[in-house]
């Protein structure tokens, strides 16, 4: 095998994707509805934790930029649950 080249002929042809400590990644939002949802999304690995990632392209007076926001990062199974739950009133915590 060349040097740089990967091997993807063992399993099937592809590999598992393993995100490491302190990378993350952001993909365009291709659903987005509203104005308050990002324009990307993704997530990022911290000390061993995957967490939530969005951004929101935003404009300034030296240009644009990205403006990002960090939170737990859930399933979408559990992002649904935690989603309807979000809507109760629940002054002990505001974020549940």
């Amino acid at each position: 095998m060349a040097y740089g080249k990967k091997d993807f002929s063992r399993g099937g042809g592809k590999r598992k994707f393993e995100q490491k400590d302190g990378t993350g990644v952001l993909f365009v939002n291709d659903k987005k509805e509203s104005e308050k949802q990002p324009d990307h999304t993704g997530n990022i690995m911290v000390n061993g934790t995957k967490y939530r990632l969005a951004a929101w392209l935003k404009s300034g007076n030296k240009g644009k930029y990205l403006s990002l926001c960090i939170s737990e990062f859930t399933s979408n199974a559990e992002g649904s649950n935690n989603n309807q739950r979000s809507n109760n009133n629940d002054d002990e915590n505001p974020f549940a």
